[in-house]
């Protein structure tokens, strides 16, 4: 069994987090949920480029804020994302390259 930080927060913003195997109906929709804003993600970083790349176009103080606030939302949830997800690694036995496998292997007299 191991234990997943959900992408979404529980009542008053504490974490929320599922026991499991991480085969259920629970962990397929928290990969949905991750899928989704990762997309989004990405999408808000594309927008960002091209507000800030064309040429002649300045922004207003609300628009940049409007900006700066979508950003940090999405940042801590990528960041959520990262973390749930290294904490899943560290629990993932590294596997043994085969020829660290040899060189453990008692010596053969030939």
């Amino acid at each position: 069994m191991n234990e997943r930080l959900l992408p979404w927060t529980g009542s008053e913003g504490k974490p929320c987090y599922l026991v499991g195997d991480g085969t259920g109906y629970v962990s397929r929709v928290a990969d949905q949920v991750e899928r989704v804003q990762l997309g989004m993600a990405d999408g808000l970083l594309e927008h960002t480029a091209e507000l800030l790349a064309g040429p002649g176009r300045k922004l207003t103080g609300e628009e940049l804020h409007y900006l700066v606030r979508r950003l940090v939302e999405s940042l801590k949830e990528v960041k959520r994302i990262a973390d749930s997800r290294g904490a899943r690694l560290r629990n993932v036995p590294e596997p043994v390259p085969d020829d660290a496998k040899k060189s453990d292997a008692a010596p053969t007299t030939g």
